[in-house]
């Protein structure tokens, strides 16, 4: 069984009233270094099998039409979850 991560975010240019109250909020509770917060979407598709690229291009198809909102959210994310994991724990010299 694979799964595949799709993270959607909105546009910059849209205005992220979510993400205002959680940067509003962060100092309050001494969270003072972070500047700007834009919260987005995470999906995670599981599927029969491995991870294939006919599933991530399938995955990424999926996301433009049916988990993003194209007008005002870019699609910035469509990995296979373990790839994705083993490549940053070799990336921070743990593996």
């Amino acid at each position: 069984m694979g799964r595949v991560v799709v993270e959607v975010m909105p546009k910059p240019e849209i205005l992220d009233p979510q993400g205002k109250a959680v940067v509003g909020a962060l100092p309050r509770l001494g969270f003072t270094h972070f500047t700007s917060v834009r919260q987005g979407k995470r999906f995670e598709l599981e599927v029969d099998g491995p991870v294939t690229p006919e599933i991530l291009a399938a995955a990424q198809e999926a996301a433009v039409k049916v988990l993003s909102n194209p007008v005002i959210e870019d699609v910035v994310r469509v990995a296979d979850i373990e790839a994705d994991a083993a490549a940053t724990i070799t990336s921070e010299g743990l593996a």
